[in-house]
């Protein structure tokens, strides 16, 4: 009997008789797309997935989220992946060019194995173990960026560019949804063992790592030449200083409600700006740059580039918002106990994810044949009239009307997420995709960490304004003195922003050391350190504060709009414009 076998082209590295794995294969892509979507799903999930566990973490690792200088550690712990990530990101990228996209792919989920693992066996409590989750927080990170800079660069090699729209789809919906289901994870397990939210990462990524080695092949033209390190540097340095400078930006100074008059504030972010500066004159300079900016000639990729940038900037302050908004203040006044919060606050945000991920692939697919413009400036515009409406519904809301709002906010993102980095990529030749992809990473990144200075500062600025007066009130009318009334009323409002942000109670803290509780009455005692008092004492001034960062977030939607309006229509380097 008569055997067909097909026989691998000449010059491939592949045996006779072609299998999925083989880079040959007609369905090689389906693998790539495959892994790397387990890749950057890995990576985003662990982006959100400490954020909403941090009441779970500061209580294994036994630390007072509200004790002078432990704010520190807990913006570090969120901060240090953030600025990993997007430090390196582009780096990684232009690695991928120069040594193969996959290789550098797969030493990422190797490193973001061993970050996970030593996560989850942090041996150490208080401060020490604080300092150990984010010296490992930061190695996650460094895999997370080589992951990160370069899945989409190996898609874009892998599929032609009648589908790169469906597979980068797939691919970046997988990536933003991971930025939400990791709420969704780290408020469940955070409820089993806070170890578990590290744990998790470890099994997919033994698998992601056996896997992407076996199957994944380089198919990319490589770009030979010299790491540029001025350029590392000074953009490495750069970029860490203006955000370590606006993370500070958040803490009070002196007698001022944030950082940004502190010399060391402004100061650093002068130094940044200026090292960026110097960084761009580089990159003109060198033979081979890290970050071409000969690329951002393309209309298609600077726009889409600048629209990413406002958009993670916006979306990134949504999360932070509705975790306070939940935890803090809507779930404690329907009767939640503190240490529930964080479960229930990731099955409320549900609706956000499912309208994600129903409009995400969609619109890639779509945007093959009809182009980015019209979805994602279309996806844009709609987030902003949610976070208008989000800002116009009660603090305590019927649930129907968040819901809807924010599963419309998430529809949004979806029409926008995947066409535009489907047009980015098409806009690139094929030897700059991996330092183009790590490019577009960075603006990505960078603007997830841009967002926790600017919308905590403007948060924090909107409380300012009216918390101290209506704290005053609310204690006096419990039977605070009023001297001590005054005292708790001065203190920053940071303090209470973290503590609604912990979902945590800091009214017995506050007045423990004054006496004053054992001066009022049982019954005022119990109001005071219950469950109430405090989310509805906020509420108004947080509401106030909510005002301030939504419109800040529209506006920001409506300019990236206008940018990817501006992107043209479609355009695939190499091919006429269709």
């Amino acid at each position: 009997m008569d055997v067909a076998v097909e026989t691998a082209p000449l010059g491939t590295d592949q045996p006779a008789g072609r299998t999925r794995w083989g880079k040959d294969h007609p369905n090689y892509k389906w693998v790539a797309l495959s892994n790397t979507t387990l890749g950057v799903l890995m990576a985003t999930i662990n982006s959100s997935i400490v954020i909403i566990s941090l009441p779970a973490i500061f209580r294994g690792i036994r630390i007072d989220p509200l004790q002078q200088g432990n704010v520190s550690y807990l913006l570090w712990m969120i901060m240090g992946f953030l600025l990993a990530s997007a430090v390196l990101v582009v780096a990684f990228g232009r690695l991928g060019d120069m040594y193969g996209r996959v290789r550098i792919y797969n030493l990422g989920f190797v490193v973001f194995t061993v970050g996970s693992l030593a996560l989850g066996l942090d041996p150490l409590g208080g401060s020490h173990g604080a300092l150990w989750l984010i010296l490992f927080r930061l190695v996650q990170g460094v895999g997370s960026a080589m992951l990160f800079a370069n899945s989409t660069a190996i898609l874009t090699d892998a599929f032609p560019s009648r589908q790169r729209g469906l597979a980068l789809g797939i691919n970046q919906v997988a990536a933003l949804a991971g930025s939400f289901l990791g709420l969704i994870v780290g408020g469940l397990l955070s409820e089993v063992d806070w170890r578990a939210v590290f744990f998790v990462s470890v099994p997919f990524g033994l698998l992601g790592t056996i896997w992407s080695y076996k199957s994944l092949h380089e198919l990319g033209t490589k770009k030979a030449g010299r790491l540029d390190w001025p350029g590392n540097i000074t953009f490495a340095v750069g970029l860490s200083v203006v955000l370590v400078a606006i993370t500070y930006g958040i803490q009070p100074y002196a007698t001022h409600a944030t950082g940004w008059a502190n010399p060391k504030v402004y100061g650093g972010m002068i130094l940044g700006v200026l090292l960026l500066v110097a960084f761009c004159v580089i990159e003109t300079r060198v033979k081979d740059p890290m970050f071409d900016l000969a690329l951002f000639r393309i209309r298609a990729f600077s726009a889409g580039n600048l629209a990413g940038l406002l958009a993670s900037i916006a979306r990134g302050g949504l999360q932070f918002m509705l975790i306070i908004w939940l935890q803090g203040i809507w779930l404690p006044l329907h009767g939640y106990s503190f240490e529930s919060t964080p479960l229930w606050a990731a099955i409320y945000m549900l609706p956000l994810t499912c309208g994600f991920l129903l409009a995400g692939p969609v619109s890639g697919a779509l945007s093959d044949r009809f182009g980015a413009r019209w979805f994602a400036t279309g996806g844009l515009l709609l987030t902003a009239v949610t976070f208008i409406g989000l800002f116009l519904v009660p603090v305590d809301f019927p649930y129907w009307a968040f819901a809807l709002l924010i599963a419309l906010n998430g529809v949004g993102s979806g029409l926008f997420a995947a066409p535009n980095t489907t047009a980015i990529m098409n806009s690139v030749p094929a030897n700059e995709r991996g330092i183009a992809s790590g490019m577009r990473g960075t603006f990505f990144n960078s603007g997830t960490s841009l967002s926790i200075g600017v919308f905590f500062t403007l948060m924090i600025l909107g409380l300012a304004k009216a918390l101290p007066s209506t704290l005053f009130d609310g204690l006096r009318g419990q039977g605070v003195s009023a001297a001590v009334a005054h005292q708790v009323a001065g203190l920053p409002p940071v303090s209470s922003l973290f503590a609604a942000f912990l979902g945590f109670n800091p009214v017995q803290q506050l007045l423990g050391p004054s006496g004053a509780l054992q001066r009022v009455s049982a019954h005022q005692a119990a109001t005071l350190t219950g469950g109430e008092f405090f989310p509805r004492l906020i509420s108004g001034p947080f509401h106030s504060g909510l005002v301030v960062v939504f419109t800040a977030a529209a506006v920001m939607s409506v300019i990236a709009a206008v940018a990817s309006l501006a992107r043209g229509k479609r355009y695939v380097h190499g091919e006429e414009d269709e």
